[in-house]
C-alpha cells in the first residue's frame, strides 16, 4: 500500500480535495439540498479513484520519460518499486471504482463520468504534443469543486463553476512553475512546455497573469452569495500564498520550487477551504 501511495503521490491530494469539500459544502448551503453523510462518502471516493487512476496512469505512461530525467528516475517505476503492468493494473481498478461510485450518486455524475476520466487521463499525453498540458492539468484538478456540487444537486450552477475556474488558473499557474525544473530536458526530449516553448522569465509571466485570473475568480462569488468575514479571510490567505510563491521563484534561481509548489499551495488550498467551511457555519 506504501508503494501506491508513493506512486500516486498521495500527499499531492491536498490540492484538488479542500476544493471538492467547497463544492459539496456549498451545494449544501446555498441549496435546497440536505446533507447526506452517504453522498459526502462518495465524493470522497470518487476524487481519491479519479486521482489515483490519473496518477498512475501519468506514471506508466511517462516512464520510459521518467527514466531518462534525473529529477524523475527515483520514481517507483524508473526505479523498479512497481513494474509498469501493476500500475496500469491500478490504473484500471480505480477507473472502475470511480464508475461504480457515480452509479450510486445520480445519473448525471454517471453520465459525465468517462468524460471526466477522459481528461484527467488524457493530461499524461499531452506534453507530448502542446504546450497547453499545464492547462489540461488544470482542467482536470478544476472538475473537483463542480463535481462535488453536482454530487448533491445533480444540476449547474455559476458559483462552483467560478470556483472550477479559479483551480484551473491556479493549477495551471504553479504547474508551470514546477515545469520550470524540467525547461532543458523537455527541449532535449521534444517534449512540450510552458518553459520550453517561451523560457523561464516569459513563463514566470504567465503563470503570475494565470495566478491573477485565479484570484479574480476566488473575489467573485462574493458578489453571487452571501458571505461572511471568514470568506474573505480566506480569500487574504489564498492570494498572499498565490504573491509569496512568486517571491520564492526567480529565473535564475530554482531553488525553492519545490517549497513553492508544495508548501505554499497547501497552505492556500487547505486555508481557504476551512475558512470557507467555516463561513457557511458563521452566516447561517
Amino acid at each position: 500500500m506504501k508503494k501506491y501511495f508513493s506512486l500516486v503521490t498521495f500527499s499531492h491530494t491536498i490540492f484538488a480535495m479542500p476544493f471538492a469539500f467547497i463544492g459539496f459544502f456549498l451545494a449544501v448551503t446555498t441549496t435546497d439540498h440536505k446533507f447526506e453523510w452517504q453522498k459526502l462518502l462518495l465524493m470522497v471516493l470518487c476524487m481519491i479513484f479519479a486521482r489515483n487512476s490519473a496518477m498512475a496512469f501519468n506514471r506508466y505512461l511517462d516512464r520510459d520519460i521518467d527514466v531518462k530525467n534525473p529529477r524523475t528516475k527515483v520514481r517507483d517505476i524508473p526505479a523498479g518499486r512497481i513494474s509498469p503492468a501493476a500500475a496500469l493494473t491500478f490504473t484500471l481498478v480505480n477507473c472502475a471504482l470511480f464508475l461504480a461510485a457515480t452509479w450510486f450518486i445520480n445519473p448525471l455524475c454517471f453520465y459525465l463520468a468517462p468524460v471526466a476520466l477522459f481528461v484527467v487521463l488524457g493530461y499524461s499525453a499531452t506534453k507530448r504534443f502542446t504546450a497547453l498540458c499545464h492547462m489540461v492539468l488544470g482542467l482536470g484538478l478544476s472538475l473537483a469543486p463542480i463535481g462535488a456540487y453536482l454530487v448533491v444537486t445533480g444540476e449547474f450552477n455559476i458559483l462552483p463553476i467560478l470556483f472550477s475556474l479559479s483551480v484551473l488558473c491556479w493549477v495551471s499557474g504553479f504547474d508551470i512553475i514546477y515545469a520550470l525544473q524540467d525547461e532543458d530536458f523537455d527541449r532535449s526530449e521534444k517534449l512540450h512546455s510552458i518553459p520550453a516553448y517561451l523560457g523561464k522569465v516569459k513563463a514566470l509571466n504567465l503563470s503570475s497573469f494565470l495566478h491573477v485570473l485565479s484570484a479574480t475568480f476566488i473575489i467573485m462569488p462574493v458578489f453571487f452569495t452571501h458571505v461572511g468575514l471568514p470568506y474573505y479571510l480566506g480569500i487574504g490567505v489564498f492570494c498572499s500564498m498565490l504573491f509569496y510563491q512568486h517571491s520564492l521563484v526567480k529565473p535564475n534561481d530554482l531553488s525553492r520550487v519545490n517549497f513553492a509548489f508544495m508548501t505554499t499551495n497547501g497552505i492556500a488550498s487547505v486555508v481557504f477551504a476551512a475558512l470557507f467551511l467555516v463561513d457557511r457555519l458563521w452566516i447561517r
